[in-house]
């Protein structure tokens, strides 16, 4: 497991060795508290790999795509698993394309394994605590 401490200011610095180490795994969670900051980090990340489109939290409409090689997933507003297999979130997750899903707790029974957990905390004075983790 990798371990960050940063401020969001720095997350385009440590978004390069996030893909060093995550490059290999094609669908990466999100975990953290609401304004933690995994939008944030997703679009550096996003920048890291030189995609031009706005990156942007798909609250409402669930997913979006950039560049035709990232499905960004928001699935804090599903009310069950079940909302996530009507709008196909499997064939998203089977498309050998990323996928990056924040609040991914509520699809984790249907996530293809192995996959990459990006834990964002609260630190001290104003930090975030990053942490990488393979999951099998």
């Amino acid at each position: 497991m990798d371990f960050f401490e940063v401020f969001e200011t720095d997350y385009p610095k440590i978004a390069k060795d996030i893909l060093e180490f995550s490059h290999k795994h094609l669908i990466w969670t999100f975990v953290g508290n609401l304004g933690a900051g995994k939008t944030t980090l997703i679009k550096s990340l996003a920048k890291a790999m030189n995609i031009d489109d706005k990156v942007q939290s798909p609250t409402f409409s669930l997913v979006n795509q950039y560049d035709q090689e990232i499905y960004h997933f928001d699935c804090y507003r599903l009310n069950s698993l079940n909302e996530a297999l009507d709008f196909g979130m499997e064939e998203y997750l089977e498309s050998d394309k990323y996928c990056w899903i924040e609040w991914p707790e509520k699809v984790e029974s249907i996530l293809p394994k192995p996959y990459i957990e990006i834990k964002i905390e609260y630190g001290k004075n104003q930090t975030r605590n990053i942490s990488l983790q393979i999951k099998d």
